[in-house]
């Protein structure tokens, strides 16, 4: 915004220049009074940080409606905007194929999973939207920056694959790594089942005593400190928490034992009550119906309730940990001036996690055992507590699967929009559009001898800074073979080959009114328009996938 001054006067001299030319005078006869006076000096370009969190519910933050204690992101979120509209693609590396592209994760080869060394499952399908590992037809953010200038640092988890080495955040367009190639691990000793790797090297061990979000972080904020200049940097800090398993510090813990004795459908009303309070949701929704196969918190003997309270304390001892974390790259920012010019973004990767099963996965003895890295986790019936008010989890393109708390905070740009809360939606593929606007820098077409695929997406930025955009006319959504579109206050939700589902997202966006038999027109367009999108964007063919699909499928409609 403070180089228009700049840019308008460039635009007089060029324009009186062309007048000059089309009617006959020199242009050395032209004033040359805005060409010699001092111009404004354009605005430095700014740092950028782009956080997120893993398998985090829309609710779990204080500023969206939790108990969990979030001073640091409520106070990015009172002084930035917040987003009750930005959707991601419902799983981990999907969602991180599309944040770091610009593009649907399907073009930029990872439509369901990464294939990992020593993975049980073969992610690779043979077809290009499902190849299991990020391709050469798109860039990621910290290549486009690299080429504008930037410094590029990563800390945190990668999941964009790692069989060969091309395919690592140093061979991807960061200067510094430190984390995790693979997905999930410990939180304590992360050599259980997946290691961290400095750059491009594996560690044998980690220093004890560890925990990842305390690592990540720590070693974020080296990379800063080592840099030697003043151009402008990209950090993408990318914790695992508070992804399962349920590892956390005591210290933490703590203050959370005995205050889940409500149990879920309590939680549930509490957080509705604050969100609608808040504005983030409306009353008139209703909160979604707890499924059927989840049980009441009566319904639990008292010992099972005092193990449910525990895996709650832990898990949001996890999100309070990466509060801490992200406190102190605010305060670093803040110390050394660079907060006011920093953009930098929060969002989580996928809506909570129902994975372990409805009581959660593992025994009350695995929490808190550096060795175990498996599915250790809340629950199903905790996870529906932290999509409040949504239906749906991790995996599905129902709200609850696809709805992320987005804050974004930029004091340099945003003065006028300053603690709003805005409804606009949005989603991960308008990312990289926001960070080319304000960086300046250039979207390539071809990059290593290979063509890039066009953007997709559109700049937040007028929403930062006018609160208004215009808006993607539809918005398309698919992942194990679970689908949507998006057509104004319009959502047509559901499984390929089974009957679409529509709703009202104005009036119903915890979707419990299905309107399709009452507008059969409207939804033979959607299905038309997003069969248009899904031939176009490498989501077909799909070929031997179907089965693995209709195993999480069936998962999913005995826990919803």
């Amino acid at each position: 915004m403070k180089r228009l001054p700049y840019l308008l006067t460039i635009t007089t001299v060029f324009l009186l220049s062309f007048s000059a030319h089309r009617i006959g005078l020199p242009i050395s006869h032209l004033p040359v009074q805005a060409a010699t006076e001092p111009q404004p000096k354009a605005a430095p370009r700014p740092n950028i940080v782009l956080i997120m969190a893993d398998d985090m519910g829309y609710s779990d933050l204080g500023c969206y409606g939790s108990e969990i204690p979030t001073p640091t992101l409520d106070r990015l979120a009172s002084n930035g905007v917040r987003f009750t509209q930005f959707y991601n693609t419902a799983r981990c590396c999907p969602t991180r194929a599309s944040l770091m592209t610009g593009l649907f994760q399907h073009q930029a080869g990872i439509g369901h999973m990464t294939k990992e060394p020593n993975n049980a499952v073969n992610f690779d399908y043979g077809v290009y939207g499902y190849r299991g590992e990020i391709n050469r037809n798109c860039v990621t953010l910290a290549e486009v920056l690299k080429s504008a200038g930037y410094h590029t640092y990563m800390a945190g988890k990668w999941h964009l694959g790692s069989s060969t080495p091309d395919l690592r955040p140093r061979q991807r367009g960061f200067d510094r790594y430190y984390g995790l190639l693979s997905g999930a691990s410990s939180y304590l000793d992360p050599v259980h089942p997946r290691g961290i790797w400095q750059d491009n090297e594996p560690l044998a061990k980690v220093t004890q005593p560890f925990y990842t979000t305390d690592a990540f972080t720590d070693h974020a904020l080296a990379f800063l400190r080592e840099q030697k200049d003043d151009e402008p940097f990209f950090l993408y800090l990318a914790f695992t928490a508070p992804h399962w398993p349920l590892h956390a510090l005591e210290k933490d813990i703590e203050q959370f034992r005995g205050r889940y004795q409500q149990g879920w459908d309590a939680l549930r009303e509490q957080r509705f009550r604050k969100q609608v309070k808040a504005g983030l949701a409306s009353r008139s929704w209703g909160l979604s119906e707890r499924p059927e196969i989840y049980p009441a918190w009566a319904e639990l003997d008292s010992a099972k309730r005092q193990e449910m309270d525990y895996r709650m304390a832990v898990y949001a001892a996890q999100i309070s940990r990466m509060d801490q974390n992200i406190g102190k790259v605010v305060d670093y920012l803040q110390k050394t001036g660079k907060l006011d010019n920093t953009l930098l973004v929060f969002l989580s990767d996928n809506g909570a996690c129902q994975e372990g099963g409805v009581l959660g996965g593992g025994k009350p003895s695995d929490i808190n055992d550096p060795a175990k890295g498996g599915a250790i986790s809340y629950g199903g019936v905790w996870a529906n507590a932290s999509n409040t008010p949504f239906r749906g989890f991790k995996h599905v393109s129902y709200e609850g699967g696809i709805s992320t708390p987005l804050i974004v905070h930029y004091p340099a740009a945003l003065a006028r929009q300053k603690g709003k809360i805005t409804a606009t939606p949005g989603y991960l593929i308008d990312i990289m559009p926001t960070v080319i606007d304000v960086s300046g820098a250039t979207y390539p077409t071809v990059a290593n001898g290979q063509p890039i695929q066009p953007l997709e997406g559109k700049s937040l930025i007028p929403v930062l800074t006018r609160g208004v955009r215009q808006l993607h006319k539809y918005m398309y959504w698919e992942h194990e073979n679970h689908r949507a579109i998006r057509f104004g206050k319009w959502k047509a939700v559901g499984m390929i080959g089974q009957p679409w589902e529509l709703y009202d997202l104005e009036t119903d966006r915890t979707e419990q009114h299905n309107r399709a038999t009452e507008l059969p027109e409207l939804v033979k367009k959607l299905d038309s328009q997003w069969t248009t999108w899904a031939n176009s964007h490498h989501v077909f063919p799909k070929g031997t996938m179907k089965a693995d699909f209709r195993k999480a499928w069936n998962f999913f409609r005995v826990t919803n």
